[in-house]
């Protein structure tokens, strides 16, 4: 299957098969995904919370509307996207740490040319704390979009969701106090045979109307 092809077929999902769960392999895989994804300066200001039992759904469904209770309570797992509020020096310093540790900078002075691009952007970027937050939430949703794709390239289905109280999402799982800021929800699975949208055709606007060649 090639990429064109899995990007028809994939589709939101509106209602999950409950009785199935993704393989501890596959989801290993989706997972790595998310750690892998392409950050601005590769700041990596995200952290992410993993939904996998009915405890921890039962947990956090007061935070999700109601018209997509069945997104996360029939899903296979259920993800938190969240940022990291400040974007401070100490995880700043951290990804330096671990840049150095994995082998990024050699010989040379490119290590301390990598700190001051990354202060840099991150500066640039942070006039008010709602300026850092919008910025770090553009990261966020380029790991969404690595991750439904790849959900469907090993036949995962998913669910991006936006419909959810974020200020109470953050109560319930104490995110101030942990620096941290839910953006967005992720649910993972299998859809339910009786699913109506996996039968409806896909549509979008034709490429001569979104393209153009200059």
């Amino acid at each position: 299957m090639n990429i064109a092809d899995i990007s028809r077929q994939r589709y939101t999902t509106k209602h999950y098969d409950k009785t199935r769960k993704i393989p501890a392999e596959q989801l290993a895989q989706l997972f790595e995904v998310i750690r892998n994804s392409p950050s601005s300066v590769n700041a990596q200001p995200w952290h992410f919370f993993v939904v996998d039992n009915d405890a921890a759904r039962t947990r956090i469904m007061p935070a999700i509307m109601e018209i997509n209770h069945p997104r996360v309570a029939d899903s296979s797992h259920t993800l938190i996207f969240c940022a990291k509020t400040p974007l401070d020096e100490q995880h700043l310093q951290t990804v330096l740490a671990q840049e150095e540790k994995d082998g990024r900078f050699g010989e040379g002075e490119i290590k301390e040319m990598m700190d001051k691009g990354r202060h840099f952007f991150v500066n640039k970027n942070s006039t008010t704390s709602q300026a850092q937050l919008e910025w770090e939430s553009k990261q966020l949703y380029i790991v969404l979009g690595q991750l439904l794709f790849a959900a469907a390239a090993i036949g995962i289905d998913s669910t991006a969701i936006e419909g959810f109280d974020d200020e109470k999402m953050d109560d319930i799982l104490e995110l101030k106090q942990q620096g941290l800021k839910s953006i967005l929800v992720v649910s993972l699975g299998y859809r339910a045979a009786n699913d109506s949208n996996a039968s409806r055709p896909k549509s979008r606007l034709p490429k001569e109307q979104i393209f153009t060649r200059i």
